[in-house]
């Protein structure tokens, strides 16, 4: 039996910390927490599995947020199960304050952090997935629950990550979408017509239920059809509902979005909430079993970064016959093999692929591994989504597609950044070398992209070996990473017992007559090594370093080149947009000496060609770095 009149007290309670600690912010979006707040308060006192005591507790529901502007709902209602001190409410949006304007991890509560909306169920459906593939025996996967926006469901990615629940029949997963009328700035797209999410959600294959969501009754009944459901379904609960919901003029106005209320206008909308009971709580229930009863690979049995990397280092003698010295191989060609190895002794790493695993090579990770292979088909927004949720779940997801399409999710991989995922990404196709597919399909802005992410680590390997050295790295370094691979073969340039390091380089070629040195990454390194042979046959002799590690970059051989060439001059060559690439690292690395530094990169929107065409006429090519040299000299 539902005792209305209690659901109605807490939810009065939750609506009054909602609005007292945005006004004491003076800032925030207390008529979106004031719609949701009837859904939360029945899920929070009747079904949500959660021990308080230990946010990272394997077993605990989840609850993503993905309306995130409704933060202070989330905070009070962690607050109200004794999370924290109600006291703490009052540092909403304060400098130094855990409760920031949207949700982020610096809140345990939160795993992730939102309010770019359109990302949460994403995530949710990577924490999901995540769950059911767990090793956690005899238990029913915990449940994620994702609290959407009406005005989100715009977005694409959300779309994406229905399609994707579905098709992987994430029946652990629950929506709830917060109809309640208004954006930001005018109606929503549907208004309130809740069939048309209705319709949406069916028609991607998920069970559905329409419901007024403020009406404790068709609340219960939502909530309780979704957890005792036997389908394999994932469930959508379209909630009906009013912005601001329990205080009269705010109730269903225009206007209100993202606006505190004044003192005065606080002491009205407190006296129509009344009475409230302060004393009331929400009694978490425990997750059903306990963690020490489950056996399940903690992320503490692959903590020593030592032990990662000999997961991958010690493999590299059955490849020594292949990648011989002077053999052709495409970097990209390297990834999927060398991963599938590691993955042999790390059950940790999921491989995520956008439908181009037969170019990426992601396809023999899937041979060797394939119930950690997850295809997520031509949606790289969701992808990226999702591998947040799975690093939430203590897995090390791998996301491989073309360099150029990783461009799409960039707000998602910044998000992913602000939730402190451990995220690998490898673009492949980079660069005009990929030859007559044409521009559509060349990375040429990734390298910006990544470099723009706080601790990020950025590689860009030239041959097989550094290729097959350099992926253990990634696994040494915890957040996001991202290795940049070559279509084009290249020739093996490195003896399997070359060592590599995050934030080295290699100097390839070096005499005590060097005139200056050439800074390249990838297929430039061999461009810069035929240049070399041409400038030395006129009796020119340059220093010639391969950047492996772009991010971070290797300042103390640069300086060490400085320092030994006769010019010193640096020329960097790069197959990426002149600005945000290897030059511009070398530039800001050089700032303070005052060094000249001359940048050769791709300036115009390339065509389709050969490679060694493209190369010549971007000007990247080895005649072009000679040139340059000679011009300087």
């Amino acid at each position: 039996m539902v005792d209305i009149s209690k659901l109605q007290k807490k939810a009065a309670l939750v609506r009054k910390w909602c609005l007292v600690s945005t006004t004491n912010a003076g800032s925030g979006h207390p008529t979106s927490c004031l719609s949701a707040a009837d859904l939360m308060t029945v899920l929070f006192n009747n079904y949500f599995q959660y021990n308080i005591a230990n946010s990272a507790e394997p077993l605990n529901d989840r609850l993503i947020f993905s309306k995130g502007h409704a933060a202070p709902l989330l905070y009070s209602l962690f607050a109200l199960s004794g999370a924290f001190d109600l006291k703490e409410l009052l540092t909403l949006r304060k400098f130094g304050s855990r409760l920031e304007g949207h949700p982020t991890p610096e809140f345990p509560y939160a795993e992730v952090a939102t309010g770019s909306l359109g990302q949460g169920l994403s995530i949710g459906a990577g924490m999901a997935y995540g769950s059911q593939k767990s090793e956690v025996r005899s238990q029913k996967s915990p449940r994620v629950y994702v609290l959407l926006g009406d005005g989100e469901m715009a977005e694409g990615s959300i779309w994406e990550a229905a399609n994707f629940a579905s098709y992987y029949s994430l029946n652990n997963l629950i929506a709830i979408v917060d109809v309640n009328r208004f954006g930001q700035s005018q109606e929503t797209m549907f208004g309130d017509k809740v069939e048309e999410y209705t319709d949406r959600f069916s028609a991607f294959g998920w069970e559905t239920i329409v419901i007024d969501g403020h009406n404790f009754k068709d609340i219960e009944k939502a909530f309780h059809s979704a957890v005792s459901k036997t389908s394999s379904k994932p469930f959508a609960i379209i909630a009906k509902t009013k912005k601001g919901k329990g205080v009269s003029f705010l109730e269903d106005q225009d206007g209100w979005h993202g606006k505190a209320l004044k003192k005065e206008e606080l002491e009205r909308a407190l006296k129509e909430l009344g009475e409230v009971d302060e004393d009331l709580r929400f009694s978490l229930r425990l997750p059903i079993q306990k963690t020490q009863n489950t056996q399940s690979v903690g992320k503490s049995d692959w903590s020593d970064s030592q032990k990662v990397r000999r997961a991958g280092s010690s493999e590299f003698s059955e490849y020594s016959e292949k990648y011989k010295l002077g053999n052709e191989i495409a970097t990209r060609e390297v990834y999927g093999e060398v991963l599938a190895k590691i993955a042999d002794k790390n059950p940790l790493i999921y491989a995520l692929d956008g439908d181009v695993k037969n170019s990426t090579f992601a396809q023999e990770f899937k041979k060797a591994h394939p119930a950690r292979f997850i295809e997520c088909f031509i949606a790289e927004q969701n992808m990226v989504g999702v591998a947040l949720g799975l690093s939430k779940r203590e897995k090390i997801p791998f996301i491989s597609t073309f360099a150029a399409f990783l461009t799409r999710a960039f707000d998602q991989i910044r998000m992913a950044a602000q939730s402190r995922a451990n995220i690998k990404f490898v673009g492949s196709h980079a660069g005009v070398s990929i030859g007559e597919d044409g521009s559509s399909q060349m990375g040429l802005e990734d390298i910006a992209m990544f470099g723009t992410i706080p601790d990020s680590v950025i590689f860009h390997p030239c041959d097989s070996v550094s290729t097959v050295k350099i992926l253990p790295l990634m696994l040494e370094h915890s957040g996001i990473s991202y290795l940049r691979t070559l279509r084009p073969k290249t020739p093996v340039i490195y003896g399997e017992d070359e060592e590599f390091k995050i934030g080295g380089s290699k100097i390839l070629r070096s005499s005590k007559s060097d005139l200056l040195t050439i800074v390249a990454a990838g297929i430039t390194v061999h461009e810069a090594l035929k240049a070399y042979e041409l400038l030395k046959k006129e009796g020119i002799l340059v220093r010639v370093v391969d950047a492996y590690s772009i991010k971070p970059l290797d300042f103390e051989t640069l300086k060490q080149c400085i320092n030994e060439t006769m010019k010193q001059w640096i020329i960097t060559v790069e197959d990426h947009y002149e600005h945000g690439g290897l030059g511009d690292f070398v530039l800001s690395a050089l700032s303070s000496t005052g060094e000249h530094v001359e940048k050769m990169a791709v300036s115009k929107i390339p065509r389709s060609g050969t490679k060694d065409e493209l190369l010549d006429d971007v000007g990247i090519s080895a005649r072009d770095i000679a040139q340059k040299v000679k011009l300087f000299l």
